[in-house]
C-alpha cells in the first residue's frame, strides 16, 4: 500500500517559498483556481505539470508526491512473523540484513518501523559479541528517534518514547531513561485516570458492551503489570528475604486466582524463574527447585502450543477487540522456537550452582534441555 500526499506537499512547499497561489499559478501557466484545487485535493496536476512543479520547488517527483510506502496492519504482522522466524532459523547477520532492508524500504511507515525496533529488542542478544549486541540496540534507538522526529501519530510516538527509553536502559544509559520517562510516569498525574474516566463515559453514553470490554482490558493489563512489577521487586529487594518471600506468597495467590499460568504462561514463567533465583541465592534449594518446576510447566505450555498467542479466558471473555487492536494482534513478539533455545541459558544462571547436584534439578534440567532442543 502506498500513500500520496501531493496536495499537502504543494501547499507546504509553496509556503516554504513564501509565494502566493497566484504567483505559483503564473509560473506554471495555470489559473489561481487550479492551484487552489491542487492544494485542496480537488484535482491533480497532469504528469508534465508535476515534473515542472518538482523542478520549481527543487525536489524529486517522489518528494513532491509525498510517495511513502505504507504497510497495512495485517502486512505488518505478517512481515514481523516472517522476520521473527528468520532470527531463529537463519544466521543472525542474514536475519539482520533482511530486517534492515525492510526498514530502509519502509522508513516512513512508522508503525512498522516501531515493530522492527521491538523485533531488535527481542533478538539483539543473539549477536555473538557485546559490540554486535550494542550495535543492534543503537540502530533501534536511531529508528525510535526518527519516529519521534517525524511521525505525527501521537500513539506511535508515545510507544516510540517508551521503547527508546527501554533501549537506552538496556545500553546502560539510565540517566537518559529517567529524563525521558520521569515527566510522564508520575503516578499522581491526572493522565493515569484516563482509563477509568473513559469507562464511565462509555457507560453514561449507553455503550455498555464497550465499557465492559474496556474495563476487562484495563483489569487484564493491571494484572500483568502487577506480576511484572513483582518480578522487578524480587530483584530490587533481594537483600530483604522476608519481603521477597511475602511478595512471592501474595503474587502466587493472585496468579492462582486469575489462572495466570494458562492465561499468560510467558509472564508466569518469568515470575517463577525469578522466584527460583531468589530462593537459590538464599540457600532454600527445595523452594528453588519447586519454583523451577512451576517454571517448567509454563515453558511446556509455550512449547507445546500450536502457536503462542495472546488470549483471554472465561473471565476475560471480552478481550478479542482489544487484542485485535494491538500492533501485532494476538501474535507473540518472539517465535516459539526462540523460547526453546532460551531454556538452556536460563538454567545456567550462576545462582543455581548450589543445586547442580540436586537430583530433581538434574532431572528437570534434562527434561527442559531436551524439550528445548526438540522445539528449536
Amino acid at each position: 500500500m502506498y500513500e500520496l500526499n501531493l496536495a499537502a506537499h504543494i501547499a507546504r512547499l509553496r509556503h516554504k517559498r513564501k509565494i502566493t497561489q497566484e504567483e505559483l499559478a503564473d509560473f506554471m501557466g495555470v489559473t489561481k483556481a487550479s492551484v487552489s484545487k491542487w492544494e485542496n485535493a480537488q484535482s491533480t496536476p497532469d504528469l508534465q505539470l508535476i515534473v515542472h512543479l518538482a523542478a520549481f520547488f527543487d525536489v524529486t517527483v517522489d518528494e513532491l508526491l509525498g510517495y511513502e510506502p505504507q504497510l497495512s496492519r495485517e502486512q505488518i504482522r505478517r512481515r514481523y512473523a516472517e522476520l521473527s522466524r528468520d532470527f531463529v532459523n537463519l544466521p543472525f547477520d542474514e536475519a539482520l540484513e533482511r530486517t534492515r532492508s525492510l526498514a530502509h524500504q519502509y522508513y516512513s511507515c512508522y508503525p512498522f518501523l516501531l515493530q522492527l525496533c521491538v523485533l531488535y529488542w527481542n533478538h539483539f542478544m543473539l549477536a555473538e559479541t557485546e559490540e554486535g549486541r550494542n550495535q543492534v540496540l543503537e540502530e533501534a534507538v536511531a529508528w525510535c528517534t526518527h519516529i519521534l522526529e517525524n511521525c505525527s501519530d501521537v500513539g506511535v510516538c508515545s510507544d516510540a518514547l517508551v521503547l527508546k527509553a527501554g533501549l537506552d536502559l538496556q545500553l546502560g544509559r539510565a540517566a537518559e531513561t529517567i529524563d525521558a520517562l520521569e515527566p510522564v510516569s508520575d503516578p499522581a498525574r491526572l493522565a493515569g485516570q484516563d482509563g477509568s474516566l473513559l469507562i464511565q463515559a462509555y457507560q453514561m453514553a449507553g455503550k455498555t458492551e464497550k465499557a465492559k470490554s474496556f474495563v476487562q482490558a484495563k483489569q487484564y493489563l493491571d494484572l500483568l503489570n502487577l506480576v511484572s512489577d513483582s518480578v522487578l521487586s524480587l530483584v530490587l529487594y533481594a537483600s530483604e528475604p522476608k519481603r521477597c518471600e511475602e511478595t512471592i506468597r501474595r503474587i502466587t495467590e493472585v496468579m492462582g486466582q486469575f489462572h495466570l499460568q494458562q492465561l499468560h504462561p510467558n509472564l508466569a514463567a518469568q515470575f517463577y524463574y525469578q522466584s527460583a533465583v531468589f530462593y537459590a541465592q538464599n540457600g532454600k534449594n527445595k523452594d528453588a527447585v519447586n519454583a523451577l518446576g512451576c517454571f517448567e510447566k509454563c515453558v511446556n505450555m509455550l512449547l507445546r502450543a500450536e502457536k503462542i498467542v495472546l488470549h483471554g479466558d472465561s473471565y476475560f471473555d471480552l478481550l478479542h477487540e482489544w487484542i485485535e487492536s494491538l500492533p501485532l494482534g494476538e501474535m507473540a513478539p518472539r517465535d516459539r522456537n526462540f523460547v526453546g533455545q532460551s531454556v538452556q541459558e536460563a538454567l545456567l544462571h550462576p545462582s543455581f550452582e548450589g543445586i547442580q547436584t540436586n537430583r530433581e534439578f538434574q532431572r528437570l534440567r534434562s527434561r527442559m534441555t531436551e524439550g528445548g532442543r526438540n522445539h528449536a
